[in-house]
């Protein structure tokens, strides 16, 4: 690619949703004012795009891995060694990594909160090394991350499948006893889980740091388990280097193994108290020496998670004027440049977890800049769906953005 040619990807990570009644059968990005994003539909390349291949698990993994240019059916092998990729936890052909959540699990078994409360990093990391001190497991490591999102590695993993495992987040609010591990290395994984219930209760340094910090965990969730991947560089693929910015292990890891370069932002929370405004002038700033950005916000897939429309529609909001409107400003510096604007998935309020249907996404190059033909009233699902425009394996987005259109 021309080191002249600059390309940013923004992704609001679980904006898309459905009509909701509270907002007159609207959904939330049809009902919060986002102009910038609005403009680049009218002036861009705008449809849908299906970033979840049809029967795998509509994860912030599986899409993300689509948008950064990789078919998942071929390079998915679990979120959590993408985790450990960016902590730098090497993976050796016979270990597996596992997500740890830390979570609130009410005295019923019910999941309350796949956050803990949305646990503070330093809180998380306490109640890791307590449950790492509280006993020793042969070949397992325990390893303390992102609020509460932390790692557990089994070194030498013996058996030859994994244990069948569910996200935290798809089961809020039910009984959480029918989706414990089940399967191969379930029953270690169980007993894990059952010690932390114990040690988050009685130890005093948690109770301590529960005082002090945000959240209210109760036990960890162990899911997400897979090998290392193996996968093509971009700069291998299409000549692309550059670097990405999130406040999660996730993108940073899916980046590593793209050949990009985890670029950090103080507050940078994952949360909808996230450093807007840091990471868009990170990727200004990054575009001195780089060609290409991979910018992420957590924070609606957060408030969809959450069920909390009001915080969803601030955080769309907020999406488009601290960090669209943003980056546009500053990259008006320079003729040739391309944007990909777009949600990974749909974390719809209705069921506070994904789905796999496509999402809207909108390519803007500012060497074909020009009203659009087919008077596109914004961004938002009905729009892109009017348009008729369906990139149906969206791994094929990548070669689009590089193009700067369709066709």
């Amino acid at each position: 690619m021309s080191s002249n040619r600059k390309i940013a990807v923004l992704i609001g990570d679980g904006m898309a949703d459905e009509p909701i009644a509270a907002l007159g059968g609207k959904t939330p990005l049809e009902a919060a004012r986002t102009p910038n994003m609005d403009s680049l539909a009218r002036r861009g390349t705008f449809g849908l795009a299906r970033t979840i291949p049809p029967g795998m698990d509509p994860g912030s993994d599986t899409a993300n891995l689509s948008i950064m240019g990789y078919d998942p059916r071929v390079y998915f092998t679990g979120r959590a060694p993408l985790e450990a990729l960016n902590m730098g936890i090497e993976l050796g052909r016979d270990d597996v990594a596992f997500r740890c959540n830390i979570v609130r699990i009410d005295e019923s078994g019910t999941m309350v909160d796949f956050s803990g409360g949305h646990i503070e990093s330093d809180f998380g990391k306490v109640v890791i090394d307590e449950l790492r001190a509280a006993r020793a497991f042969p070949g397992i490591e325990l390893y303390s991350g992102v609020s509460y999102r932390h790692l557990l590695v089994w070194r030498g993993y013996p058996h030859s499948s994994l244990p069948a495992t569910t996200p935290p987040h798809d089961i809020q609010g039910k009984d959480s006893a029918p989706y414990l591990p089940a399967g191969d290395g379930a029953g270690l994984l169980r007993e894990i889980m059952d010690l932390s219930r114990g040690v988050i209760a009685s130890s005093k340094r948690i109770a301590d740091a529960a005082a002090r910090m945000r959240g209210a965990p109760t036990s960890v969730w162990l899911w997400g388990g897979g090998r290392k991947p193996s996968m093509p560089t971009l700069a291998e693929r299409f000549g692309i280097t550059g670097r990405t910015i999130s406040a999660v292990d996730l993108i940073h890891g899916l980046g590593r193994a793209a050949g990009l370069t985890p670029l950090r932002v103080p507050g940078a929370t994952g949360y909808i108290d996230t450093n807007y405004e840091g990471k868009a002038d990170a990727l200004i700033a990054a575009f001195e020496t780089d060609d290409f950005v991979f910018l992420h916000v957590e924070s609606p897939d957060e408030s969809g998670h959450e069920g909390n429309l009001e915080h969803k529609l601030r955080a769309i909001e907020d999406f488009d004027a601290r960090v669209v409107g943003r980056v546009l400003a500053g990259m008006a510096r320079y003729d040739d440049y391309a944007v990909l604007v777009m949600p990974d998935h749909p974390t719809p309020i209705a069921i506070r977890t994904h789905s796999a249907a496509p999402v809207p996404f909108c390519i803007f190059d500012a060497k074909r800049d020009g009203a659009s033909r087919d008077g596109v009233r914004g961004f938002s699902e009905p729009e892109a769906a009017r348009t008729g425009i369906v990139v149906e394996d969206g791994h094929r987005l990548i070669e689009h953005l590089i193009a700067g259109h369709i066709g």
